[in-house]
């Protein structure tokens, strides 16, 4: 065989391989955290009624989901607003982007020992996210309760570095977002997630000292996918019901109660 056909040959291996990569008829692989996984399970049950195949992958952290998606095991993931994505873009050098909103959650600061931040005593234990981008979350609502004071302009990435203010001393401790739950025996207050907080059955999650509020368009939970495959029809499909579909809806109903807005209205 020539140089040229063996050109040829690799071209055409080339294309079918490419063609393959865009079978758009394997199941849809949907990467989520428990937080998520009750409506989108719900969601790939619709979607199976119209001919769909959706599997839910269910991780138990924060970092796993990107990198699979990085490496193409899964074809979308929901865990992250857009803030953790652009970070862990940067960081982990991924080339994920934002396809369509999903939810967007109350975060709040929680106790099971006051009923009050007034009550909150001199050297308080506050735990927060330990992530750069949740953990400013935390900074921030720390703020807002009047127990610190930031740096001007730090926002969202702000570090325990920006604290230019701590009249009550509380000692902050960073722990993985996802266990923050589990930390409310120990500590006087905690940066919680109302999703988490059913889940694990430590305090009831309307139960929040403070809330950062449902206002912040840039908290919104993303579907997010690899760049170059926004043209996935079984995306904009899946998407669609998870967005529309009235059963779906009720379940985002009952799992979240009022401690959620549609990010798709915002």
């Amino acid at each position: 065989m020539t140089i040229r056909n063996l050109m040829f040959s690799a071209l055409l291996a080339f294309s079918a391989g490419a063609a393959a990569a865009d079978d758009y008829g394997a199941a849809l692989k949907v990467g989520t955290t428990a937080a998520f996984a009750p409506p989108l399970e719900v969601a790939a049950e619709e979607a199976g009624k119209q001919g769909l195949k959706v599997e839910i992958i269910e991780f138990s952290d924060w970092t796993a989901p990107n990198v699979s998606l990085e490496n193409g095991d899964i074809d979308v993931n929901l865990f992250q607003h857009l803030p953790f994505l652009n970070n862990a873009n940067k960081e982990g050098n991924f080339h994920l982007v934002a396809y369509a909103p999903a939810i967007i959650n109350n975060v709040g600061l929680y106790s099971k020992k006051h009923k009050s931040l007034a009550e909150l005593p001199d050297g308080a234990r506050v735990t927060i996210a330990n992530d750069v981008i949740n953990g400013g979350r935390g900074l921030l609502l720390l703020q807002k309760a009047g127990l610190i004071t930031l740096k001007p302009g730090v926002g969202i990435q702000a570090t325990q570095a920006d604290i230019v203010s701590n009249p009550k001393h509380i000692e902050i401790t960073e722990v993985e977002a996802v266990q923050l739950a589990r930390t409310l025996d120990e500590v006087d207050l905690a940066q919680g997630y109302p999703h988490y907080l059913k889940l694990s059955g430590t305090v009831d999650p309307a139960s929040a000292l403070l809330f950062d509020g449902l206002e912040n368009p840039e908290y919104v939970i993303q579907f997010v996918i690899r760049d170059g495959h926004q043209g996935d029809p079984r995306l904009r499909k899946f998407v669609d019901v998870y967005q529309h579909s009235p059963v779906v809806r009720a379940k985002l109903d009952s799992f979240y109660g009022k401690l959620y807005q549609p990010g798709w209205s915002q």
